[in-house]
């Protein structure tokens, strides 16, 4: 969401997706996303306006994102317009015997010796992430995510949405976590994305935090008690400034006051723009409920200290959708009336208690939640496809599928 007149709370959104590009036979990781915007721009850039997209470069040269170029006032018609953008892209890296695969990681990329970073127009600051935190490793160079930017104005509307966003962040890998598989092993984490980029950062912990963002809700004390510790902490390790800006924040959630925007960042890439977008609609409409209250005053929301709530996010990255949540507190936070609960029931009964009888009937939003409570998230279809102990021939068999499935559209049963 590049700059633009200031919208107010939920008026205006944006979807940022990124996709590993691989070889179409092998699946290895292809470093060719410089070619890609090159081939589209004409030169070497860092972006290129598809109106009403927008395609840009990430750290690694196998990784693109893709993005509406400007605000939306609805998630709506997003899903076709991202969809079109993944052709297209197809269609140029084909060039390179490529195309792009989707999930929270490459299933058995092996990043020390496999990366390389971006090295054109801005390579300043990537050199400069990888000389203070070595970014040839799981949590830099292989992870992909959904970010979901919602537009607040002012202090009132940032303390309300910040409130609820951090109450809902630890669901949030009990829907969308894709990532089970590390270096060819699947290792009992449904999210080693996000269990990896917890720890991307350790040396500076006040970049991302616990993940979990610090119960603050203006921007005045926001900039003094997270932006200026963090600048303050960075700067040993970065005499020039480089990475002085508010896009050094880490955590689940980042305010953009910049461009007056929230970016959700917890959610990982599903298998297909129309599955990402449901995703999204879900984490939007539940943050609208809590917004305006429907189970729990904003009081009692913005009260949650990140403990309690780090601990929940904490089984979610482990155990996904099948997390046993015991704090009956937080569950009556979203009006769920027993003691304890499955994560994928709390999101059954969000779902159910959110969504419009409009929605409803959208086979575009509702079918792909529809695949997830059923069968549960992404990387527990992965993981039911791939076996505990999968062999090489059975994940290539897999994410073969999965690429067709971000090719054309489609979701993935497992």
């Amino acid at each position: 969401m590049s700059r633009r007149p200031v919208l107010h709370l939920f008026e205006g959104y944006g979807i940022e997706l990124e996709y590993m590009l691989v070889n179409s036979k092998t699946l290895e990781v292809l470093p060719v996303s410089d070619r890609v915007l090159r081939f589209k721009a004409g030169r070497y850039v860092n972006e290129v306006v598809n109106n009403p997209a927008g395609w840009s470069n990430e750290f690694a040269l196998h990784v693109m994102e893709i993005k509406n170029n400007s605000p939306v006032t609805s998630l709506s018609g997003l899903g076709p317009m991202l969809q079109e953008q993944v052709v297209q892209i197809n269609r140029i890296v084909e060039k390179w015997e490529g195309r792009l695969m989707p999930s929270g990681m490459h299933p058995w990329m092996q990043p020390s010796r496999e990366t390389i970073l971006w090295n054109h127009r801005h390579r300043k600051i990537y050199e400069t992430y990888d000389r203070i935190f070595g970014c040839s490793s799981h949590g830099w160079a292989n992870i992909q995510s959904i970010h979901i930017n919602l537009s607040f104005n002012g202090d009132e509307e940032f303390g309300r949405l910040h409130a609820a966003v951090r109450l809902l962040l630890p669901l949030i890998p009990a829907l969308a976590a894709s990532s089970p598989v590390v270096e060819g092993k699947a290792t009992g984490i449904m999210d080693n994305r996000l269990a990896f980029y917890r720890k991307n950062q350790i040396l500076v912990p006040s970049i991302s935090g616990d993940i979990i963002p610090e119960p603050v809700f203006t921007r005045s004390e926001y900039e003094d008690r997270i932006l200026q510790k963090m600048y303050d902490a960075i700067a040993g390790y970065d005499n020039e400034g480089i990475l002085q800006h508010e896009w050094l924040n880490s955590r689940g959630a980042i305010p953009r006051f910049q461009r007056s925007a929230m970016e959700i960042r917890l959610a990982d890439t599903q298998e297909c723009p129309m599955a990402d977008i449901a995703v999204a609609h879900a984490v939007v409409s539940i943050l609208k409920s809590l917004v305006s209250n429907r189970w729990t005053s904003w009081q009692e929301q913005s009260a949650w200290p990140v403990g309690p709530l780090l601990s929940i996010l904490e089984r979610t990255i482990s155990s996904g959708e099948a997390a046993i949540i015991e704090d009956s507190e937080y569950l009556r936070a979203f009006g769920y009336p027993e003691k304890q609960a499955r994560a994928a029931d709390i999101w059954r009964h969000l779902i159910k208690d959110c969504f419009s009888a409009d929605t409803g009937s959208d086979n575009e939003i509702m079918g792909p939640l529809r695949l997830i409570l059923d069968r549960g998230t992404l990387a527990r279809r992965i993981l039911k496809s791939v076996g505990e102990d999968p062999s090489p021939s059975r994940l290539h068999t897999v994410y073969a599928k999965l690429c067709d499935c971000l090719a054309h559209g489609r979701l993935f049963a497992g």
